[in-house]
């Protein structure tokens, strides 16, 4: 346990530091880790909870750069894509929802990452929409509300200042939502999560932010999403791997 608790506290330390540079993070990098650890639902109801904690504090730090007309929109549909996948947790085996985290969480990467040149300009509320109904569903399902929104900032052509700070309170949001859809709806819940991990992940989220206050002037955003991403897919692959050997 001393040593899932050492993973833990590096995994989310890093999710934090990135999420505070380049916008996304935490629920990138901790996410399939967590999965890995504790298995695909109370590992990402603990990725939920870190995850509205992290973007709270977050927020406070980038808030004059948050655009809250889009927040409004993109938050207030959250909720439609995060019942219909709590049910979706709470009906399929755990081998096949942690098969189902990684290849969700490789998917929306790859789309993100090589296919953003393919994306069409959208303009209006209706794509924002999409996006928050998208967001929600992969938030609740895998921790990673992150890269649904992404495709709608690159279809809009949304400035990356303002994009990764608005991202922090749709993120706790959306954190919030997706852990209480789950507990409510009966998906999961965390009576026999070990304490310990709460104040790891908080001490590893309070030192990643204030190393990513630190660097977040001298770190280029884009090599800090770069990482982020390749770190997510290693934990992608591994989630994956491990999921389809379990239904096998």
């Amino acid at each position: 346990m001393i040593l899932d608790l050492a993973l833990i506290f590096i995994v989310v330390l890093i999710g934090s530091c990135m999420q505070r540079i380049s916008g996304m993070g935490l629920g990138l990098i901790a996410g399939p880790v967590l999965v890995v650890i504790m298995g695909p639902v109370e590992g990402i109801l603990v990725v939920n909870v870190l995850a509205f904690l992290n973007a709270a504090a977050t927020t406070m730090t980038v808030r004059e750069f948050v655009d809250w007309r889009k927040f409004a929109i993109i938050s207030s549909v959250l909720i439609v894509g995060s019942v219909p996948a709590a049910l979706l947790v709470r009906e399929v085996s755990g081998a096949l929802l942690q098969a189902l985290v990684g290849g969700l969480l490789l998917l929306a990467l790859a789309v993100t990452t090589f296919g953003k040149k393919y994306i069409p300009t959208a303009s209006g509320t209706a794509p924002a929409v999409v996006a928050g109904i998208a967001g929600g569903f992969m938030n609740t399902l895998a921790g990673i509300a992150g890269p649904a929104i992404t495709v709608y900032a690159q279809a809009s052509r949304w400035g990356q200042q303002s994009f990764a700070a608005t991202l922090q309170p749709i993120f706790m949001v959306a954190g919030a939502l997706s852990f209480l859809t789950k507990i409510l709806s009966g998906a999961g819940d965390l009576t026999e999560t070990n304490w310990l991990i709460w104040p790891v992940g908080v001490l590893g989220m309070a030192l990643g932010l204030w190393i990513g206050v630190k660097l977040s002037a001298k770190v280029p955003r884009e090599k800090a999403r770069k990482l982020s991403l390749l770190l997510a897919t290693a934990g992608g692959v591994t989630a994956l791997v491990r999921g389809i050997n379990g239904v096998i």
